[in-house]
């Protein structure tokens, strides 16, 4: 207890209870994939489908990505992270808005992609505030006006009078009270880089004083879409057009999160509202008597061109991403966190899908307009019909990728997640595998057999689901079950549990699957580890089956495998508090306790098996485990010991500390409660 001198009141810290280990959400995924317009490369947390419509963009042929978080979110998932890949062909749509001396702004769609090129933009100029007044004799710094309103600092203002040409100035101050308008500061610490004295007007003659806005006008396959009124060009102005549209991912007002994986911090963002579709960016560094000059108005609607998607050429890189060099520079570094690696800076998401690995790209349908309908003469005329959306621009069609490089993908999927130890990874079937009954089950088995691990599981057919575009005439589409999967792990995981097995319920919209499965080969693909989706007449599609692909016995099943790695996450996360704490009996305790009421509470609710508390789980933090030739390497070691799938079949948790950090071991143990 500390000394005090002073006499008074004072307030001392005192910890009563143990720190406490909490469980971790598992049913937050991550997709990687084609989308028609978004970011590239950078993680996006999305949790509607009508918020990834808003910044993704609909259904395409030429990627799976939307069919998937549909199905994810159709069959209750609540929030997954969504990354778009494409190749560095990929550009974005843009026109330049000139003034009277150079270029002054670039408009931009807010993403790659040639849905930009559905945009076309109009720039109108207005008047807002107008008013009159005059000069003092003498005094060119002010002006006295007639009335202040509408006028604020940094307003860019036209002056005109009876004779001369008209000039441009920004409002540096407003007097409200004395009813002037300063366009040179009176404080001259507040001054702005344009304030300039009103030389070259007639004190003797009255000023016409009208402010100079901006009014964009966007639309999209010739309907409007949005109208963004009060612009300016003066960056001191809250209406300052490049900050009021800046980009919607790089915006530092954005809600954005910082996260560091292996010492590179990269940003995450979480889009609330829909992206503005386009994007206002300065040019240059114009000098500030150029940033007087008005724009030059663009009285029509002129297109915005340039888009690429850029999927011809996209790669297997663009999906995993380039290896990590330390010694890169940032920028460089931040470029290869492509595709998977993207994902990296997302400490939350727990399971993993890349549908799009085994896209099979189809060319969006031409439509030709409806005939007009005849009136008829005996009724009144009808009012008319609405404007009839212009067709959206097409395209890049991505390759179709070969086995080998599905594979590769795939692999890297797997390496992902048993190096992050925290996901798993949902594996689909290349396409000639899961959509030709005559193939039987042969060809799945054999494409199973490429993989060995406990972070991953293996589902098979694909599956048939509604499909809007209607292409090639055909209502349905064939989708990997990816998407449908990972919306079924995130409802199991949030009404009971990531204990429970996700196998055994309905899936949600999905018409048929691509491949029957009867008894027989049922039995066959489940010794092999491969997770069938089956139709029950009376029961709809299911899934019947929840194993990795994994050889070891121990890590057989889908839920144990996830509620260990919840239970390992969350005691890494929750316990770094006893890291330089001393070895002694308390903190042991402490540790002790905090362990054991968190498995206390999983096995109230079902997470741990047995009959009672003891059989299920065990913890040891003492002197036996701790002897004194550990203590003084600075090591403390707890040993857990959980029954996740029968009674005393244990996975035992060997977690120490070494050097001051925690380490997390795992280590199959069969038998009796210890």
């Amino acid at each position: 207890m500390p000394g005090y001198s002073t006499p008074g009141v004072y307030y001392e810290r005192a910890d009563v209870g143990a720190p406490v280990v909490s469980p971790l959400r598992t049913d937050i995924a991550g997709f990687v994939g084609i989308a028609r317009r978004g970011p590239l490369h950078v993680p996006v947390a999305i949790e509607s489908w009508r918020q990834f419509q808003a910044c993704f963009g609909d259904f395409t042929g030429a990627g799976f990505l939307a069919y998937a978080v549909r199905s994810f979110f159709e069959n209750r998932g609540r929030r997954c992270w969504i990354v778009r890949v494409a190749s560095p062909a990929a550009s974005t749509s843009a026109l330049i808005v000139k003034d009277a001396v150079d270029d002054a702004w670039r408009v931009r769609a807010s993403s790659p992609g040639v849905w930009g090129d559905d945009l076309d933009i109009a720039l109108q100029t207005t008047h807002q505030a107008q008013t009159t007044g005059r000069l003092t004799a003498g005094l060119f710094e002010y002006a006295e006006v007639v009335s202040v309103t509408g006028f604020a600092r940094a307003t860019h203002v036209r002056i005109t009078q009876d004779s001369g040409a008209a000039t441009f100035h920004v409002v540096s101050a407003v007097d409200a009270e004395c009813k002037r308008l300063y366009f040179v500061n009176p404080k001259p610490e507040l001054s702005l880089p344009y304030d300039a004295a009103l030389t070259g007007l007639d004190p003797n003659q009255p000023l016409l004083i009208e402010s100079i806005e901006y009014t964009l006008l966007v639309r999209q396959q010739g309907r409007l879409l949005a109208v963004y009124e009060g612009l300016t060009r003066v960056p001191e102005h809250p209406r300052y057009a490049p900050d009021v549209l800046a980009d919607p991912w790089m915006d530092p007002r954005a809600k954005q999160k910082q996260f560091e994986s292996g010492g590179l911090k990269g940003l995450v963002f979480t889009a609330d509202e829909a992206p503005n579709p386009v994007v206002v960016e300065p040019m240059g560094d114009a000098p500030a008597v150029a940033l007087l000059q008005p724009l030059i108005a663009l009285d029509t609607f002129t297109p915005v061109t340039g888009g690429a998607d850029g999927l011809a050429a996209l790669s297997i890189g663009d999906f995993i991403g380039d290896p990590d060099d330390p010694l890169a520079s940032y920028e460089d570094r931040m470029r290869a966190c492509r595709g998977l690696g993207a994902l990296e800076r997302v400490p939350e998401v727990a399971i993993m899908a890349v549908p799009d690995i085994n896209i099979q790209p189809l060319a969006p349908p031409r439509y030709a307009p409806l005939p007009p309908c005849g009136p008829d003469p005996c009724l009144p005329p009808p009012p008319p019909a609405p404007a009839t959306p212009l067709p959206s621009s097409v395209g890049d069609l991505p390759p179709v990728f070969t086995e080998q490089q599905i594979f590769a993908v795939q692999a890297a999927m797997i390496e992902h997640c048993e190096r992050r130890r925290d996901r798993i990874a949902l594996l689909d079937p290349p396409y000639a595998i899961a959509s030709d009954d005559r193939l039987g089950i042969g060809a799945v088995r054999e494409w199973r057999q490429r993989f060995d691990s406990k972070y991953a599981a293996f589902y098979f057919p694909w599956l048939k689901v509604e499909d809007p575009l209607r292409i090639v005439g055909s209502l349905t589409r064939d989708i990997p079950p990816s998407g449908h999967v990972a919306g079924f792990y995130a409802r199991t995981d949030s009404e009971i549990g990531c204990h429970k097995a996700p196998a055994n319920g309905a899936l949600a919209w999905v018409q048929d699957v691509t491949v029957a499965v009867n008894e027989t080969a049922h039995g066959v693909l489940n010794d092999e580890n491969i997770n069938a989706i089956r139709v029950f007449p009376g029961r709809g599609l299911r899934i019947f089956g929840a194993r990795t692909v994994s050889s070891d016995s121990d890590w057989r099943y889908v839920n144990v495998r996830r509620l260990l790695m919840m239970i390992e996450k969350a005691i890494g996360l929750s316990c770094q508090w006893a890291v330089f704490e001393p070895n002694n009996v308390s903190t042991r305790s402490k540790l002790h306790l905090a362990l054991t009421s968190f498995l206390l509470a999983l096995w109230q609710r079902g997470a741990l098996m047995g009959p009672s508390a003891r059989e299920a789980f065990f913890v040891r933090c003492n002197e036996d485990n701790n002897p004194p030739a550990a203590r003084d390497n600075g090591q403390l070691l707890a040993e857990i010991g959980v029954a996740p799938s029968k009674p005393f079949e244990f996975i035992l948790l060997r977690v120490g500390r070494t050097d001051n950090e925690f380490e997390i071991t795992e280590q199959g143990l069969a038998g009796g409660s210890p």
